[in-house]
């Protein structure tokens, strides 16, 4: 079942990426493993998989002991700052920074640890009341503070789009992200890289894909319909 989903997924890419002759190994499926056993992510990396995402520190470091440590972590959930430690050495990267006060913690544990930490800013572009992070207009703000962290590297942007019927109703919100993306690179702001956004989930990905995503985030399309009941 996982190998044909993932098929799947990956012929749904393809064809994204064939439409906007784009190649399709500049993008990056994150497989969403929040809340799935340590048995599906071993059927996955066994046929080739290597990224996994997940929303929860203590759920990220249980799978990190006990799976591959060629696997790259993706942080995609709400990092609180004092948990940081517990991860900065163990992810490929962490999508959802928001804050300066987010960025410091990150800095400080990555300096004890002697590590460099890749990191995303997310962006609250569809300003909804329910999601986290940094409107697009105070964006560049934060990114001119952040850039003096020496732990850190600022590699791109991440959004969550609306829980849309329709995902074409979030067509706009990639395009707006990609601008966004084009805007900041053309800044040459010191330390600072546009080279990855993340964006688009299971409904809308190959919609994210068409309006300049380099990285999708996608659970269910590939694992199925999460368990909400584990601990």
């Amino acid at each position: 079942m996982l190998k044909d989903n993932l098929d799947y997924v990956m012929k749904q890419v393809k064809k994204s990426c064939d439409e906007k002759s784009l190649n399709i190994e500049d993008i990056t499926v994150i497989a969403v493993s929040k809340t799935k056993p340590v048995e599906m992510i071993e059927e996955l990396y066994n046929i080739g998989c290597k990224n996994f995402g997940e929303n929860k520190v203590q759920e990220l470091i249980d799978k990190y002991e006990v799976l591959p440590k060629d696997i790259q972590w993706h942080m995609i959930g709400h990092l609180q700052r004092n948990k940081v430690k517990y991860i900065v050495d163990k992810v490929a990267l962490i999508h959802s920074v928001d804050s300066l006060r987010l960025a410091e913690a990150i800095e400080k544990e990555a300096e004890k640890k002697e590590c460099i930490v890749n990191i995303l800013i997310e962006v609250n572009m569809a300003r909804e009341e329910s999601k986290y992070g940094v409107f697009p207009e105070d964006l560049e703000k934060l990114l001119r503070k952040i850039n003096t962290l020496s732990h850190i590297r600022v590699k791109g942007l991440m959004t969550v789009a609306p829980n849309a019927k329709n995902p074409e109703e979030n067509r706009e919100i990639f395009t707006k992200m990609k601008n966004l993306s084009v805007d900041i690179k053309e800044k040459n702001i010191d330390n600072i890289t546009m080279s990855i956004l993340s964006m688009g989930m299971s409904n809308d990905y190959t919609i994210a894909i068409e309006e300049g995503a380099s990285m999708i985030r996608v659970g269910t399309s590939i694992f199925g319909a999460r368990n909400y009941n584990i601990e």
